[in-house]
């Protein structure tokens, strides 16, 4: 999928890879972080090597182990290890894209200090393994109030340059919802969708908006039924759908009432605006 927009984000981040740096990424969900460091390793030319943030990820995950048959075949040797993630990126001078990187637990975080800073990673019985030419982390995180983060230590936060992902415009989120659906799809109904989604994220009873992802797949949906118009009850019945799970509302006043019968309220507001801004 081609990269829109982030163009000055895209040299910065070239400039900062070329000078030997490592990076972290944040921004809200969907606004293209992934996408971003993949088009950024492509257009350098080097192998990426991605993990994605999870509670339960191990530091062994991440740097590899001995597979115990090849192991009682072999012995402690090359050919008995299992490379992770962060050693085959070192062994081949390309990139480690780590997603959600503080979602991750402390000890996974920390295993990643000697390779920022040395290029430098010790295997027990193999030894000190040093990274190639063009090694480089690309970390990304969602904004630090996201449930289920945690702070990354100050010790990882010296060793990674920042760069931040403003919200894309209107007119850029449409054109990526459109790029997703491709030519063979009808469009017609993208900027409605694009609108609603958008809407969600600055409404008082929103705490937490929908992303880009809502509104590629509500445009998706409602494409592939054939709806033609925002008034039409499936298009209320498929925003619904997309929106139920993709979206947290403010507790308070509103908590008592059940989320079904919240979420039509909200949807009401929200189509009644659209049909104004238009």
């Amino acid at each position: 999928m081609k990269l829109i927009g982030r163009s000055v984000e895209k040299k910065r981040m070239e400039v900062l890879i070329r000078a030997g740096r490592h990076l972290l990424l944040e921004g809200s969900v969907g606004t293209g972080k992934t996408t971003l460091a993949l088009e950024v390793s492509r257009s350098l030319g080097r192998p990426v090597f991605r993990v994605d943030g999870d509670g339960r990820y191990t530091e062994q995950k991440l740097v590899g182990s001995f597979d115990p048959k090849l192991v009682l075949e072999r012995g402690f040797v090359r050919e008995s290890f299992l490379p992770g993630p962060l050693f085959q990126a070192m062994e081949e001078g390309g990139i480690l894209l780590m997603n959600e990187l503080n979602r991750m637990p402390e000890m996974v975080q920390n295993v990643l200090l000697p390779a920022l800073d040395e290029g430098l990673l010790q295997i027990p019985v193999l030894g000190a393994i040093r990274a190639r030419p063009g090694f480089a982390v690309i970390a990304t995180q969602n904004p630090r109030e996201f449930v289920g983060t945690s702070a990354l230590s100050e010790a990882l936060l010296d060793r990674l340059e920042w760069v931040g992902l403003a919200p894309m415009s209107e007119e850029e989120e449409q054109l990526i919802v459109s790029e997703h659906l491709g030519s063979s799809v009808s469009l017609g109904l993208v900027p409605e969708c694009v609108a609603l989604v958008r809407m969600t994220r600055s409404h008082a009873r929103v705490k937490r908006g929908a992303s880009v992802r809502a509104s590629i797949t509500l445009a998706r949906i409602v494409a592939s039924t054939g709806i033609r118009s925002s008034d039409d009850p499936e298009f209320i019945a498929a925003a619904k759908s997309v929106l139920a799970n993709r979206i947290e509302l403010q507790s308070g006043k509103f908590s008592s009432l059940p989320y079904s019968e919240l979420l039509d309220e909200l949807l009401q507001e929200l189509l009644e605006a659209l049909k104004k801004k238009s």
